[in-house]
């Protein structure tokens, strides 16, 4: 029936209906409701990710929530030394954490962490409809137990590839000149071989011409676990030495003379032509770590260098802080001949996929309000202008958005990379003795690096370290 004025009856009624029953607020501020004004307190490493989680998404949910987030960036090792002592005195001062790929196992094995998947369960309440774990790309399977439980939210995820000067390697002068040096045309390097000839090259051209340039980058400090890992996650793997060179069913055995590979031909070989390239990179090489080698690409001083992806943003893109805007291109490691083929087989990896995750400890005293929190970051809704701030992707769906699609351009094909090639490379691998095999042996490793032992014999002392210490913690029977 249609009432004089046009209007049906049923239409009356619900526009009446509108009128006197009160808006249902979103998800967000209903499931805040009860715990607006609580502070979560988290720490994280100071990186382009998490600074976006602090500046950014933060304030975001605090809006929507009434939940205020505190998020505490700092180095590294600060990092882990608060969040594992706060964890291990069950003080509960923090509510997330930081979870790096190659920790997770060892937080399992101690049950420090919250299992998020099972909470969600427990608790519908909580549960946000737009946070799904089946969204994650497959990077949140490092975050998982053995059961399939998600025990933190990737928050970012990277490779660490080979970013090259595409104004250096398109120069004409420069092509021709290394050209009639080596024969070769100036194209990145596939093999180890070719990227020493084109380090070389470059440190040759930058001194003859007075130019404050190097062919290559080094993450080889003396002494901080940067270097360690650069070696054993991103060098070693392309001479075939994967796992550091421990091998599980060979009851943990990292020397030769027991079955491991941590001091064979292969690693040798890998630790000279490391050190060959860190003899021939810019002076600061030595006292670099992950950071600074992101820094020196950007100011300009090298040609080519391996650099963890989530720098890689910035630095094709932010002329504030970058001098090569414009000027990076971007390919896979370079590997022995075999290495490749091998893994594209299935067997090992090229390189490193790095990231983390936000944890929920148990020790948390606001675990109901973090996981809110967690499931905040989690959701494909904020993902896009995350990956264009900072150079990491985590759920599938990110990928197909204009925005990355169009920062994919900028970045000469990184993200397409870390999509369709992401599968060459790998996390940490799964050991919980992770960081007490790195103490161990790390010492000898920097000795070798400051020329008190040379890389044969360190190499053997470390395989050796390793195993008394697998020992000592009950692995290596």
């Amino acid at each position: 029936m249609i009432g004089k004025n046009g209007i049906g009856l049923a239409a009356l009624a619900i526009s009446l209906m509108a009128t006197v029953m009160p808006a249902k607020a979103d998800f967000w501020s209903d499931a805040g409701a009860k715990y607006k004004g609580v502070v979560l307190h988290g720490v994280t490493e100071s990186t382009p990710p998490s600074n976006y989680i602090k500046d950014v998404l933060a304030p975001e949910f605090e809006k929507k929530t009434g939940i205020k987030v505190a998020i505490e960036t700092t180095s590294w090792d600060q990092m882990y030394d608060k969040a594992i002592k706060d964890m291990e005195a069950k003080t509960g001062i923090y509510d997330m954490v930081y979870i790096e790929q190659d920790i997770i196992y060892a937080y399992l094995a101690r049950n420090f962490l919250v299992d998020i998947t099972k909470s969600l369960k427990d608790d519908a309440s909580l549960k946000a409809p737009e946070f799904d774990e089946t969204h994650f790309t497959t990077f949140a399977n490092y975050f998982k137990n053995a059961d399939g439980d998600l025990f933190g939210v990737p928050m970012e995820a990277f490779i660490k590839i080979y970013l090259y000067r595409t104004d250096l390697f398109n120069d004409p002068k420069i092509k021709e000149a290394f050209k009639k040096e080596t024969g070769k045309d100036l194209v990145p390097a596939k093999t180890h071989e070719e990227y020493t000839q084109i380090a070389e090259f470059f440190t040759k051209y930058g001194k003859d011409n007075g130019l404050d340039l190097w062919g290559t980058t080094a993450q080889a400090h003396t002494g901080h676990p940067a270097s360690w890992y650069e070696f054993f996650e991103s060098v070693a793997p392309t001479f075939g030495v994967f796992n550091w060179g421990i091998d599980a069913s060979k009851n943990y055995a990292a020397s030769v003379e027991n079955g491991g590979t941590m001091n064979g031909p292969e690693a040798k070989k890998a630790l000279k032509y490391w050190l060959h390239l860190r003899d021939i990179a810019p002076p600061e090489s030595a006292a670099s770590t992950w950071t600074e080698v992101g820094t020196t690409f950007a100011a300009g001083r090298v040609a080519q260098g391996l650099v963890y992806g989530e720098n890689a943003a910035w630095i094709a893109s932010d002329a504030e802080k970058s001098k090569v805007v414009g000027n990076v291109g971007v390919a896979l490691p370079p590997t022995e001949p075999a290495v490749l083929d091998e893994v594209k087989g299935g067997k090992g990896y090229i390189g490193y996929y790095d990231g983390g995750a936000f944890g929920l400890p148990v020790t948390s005293k606001n675990k109901e309000a973090s996981l809110l929190f967690l499931q905040f970051i989690g959701q494909d809704s904020v993902q896009a202008d995350w990956a264009v701030a900072a150079p990491r992707i985590t759920n599938t769906a990110t990928y197909d958005d204009p925005k990355i699609i169009e920062m994919d351009k900028k970045l000469n094909g990184y993200y397409s990379m870390l999509k369709d090639d992401g599968k060459l490379f790998a996390g940490a691998p799964p050991y919980p003795f992770h960081a007490q095999v790195r103490e161990a042996t790390a010492p000898i490793f920097y000795r070798i690096l400051l020329g008190e032992v040379s890389p044969d014999d360190g190499l053997d002392q470390m395989a050796a370290a390793a195993e008394a210490e697998l020992k000592n913690l009950g692995y290596r029977k």
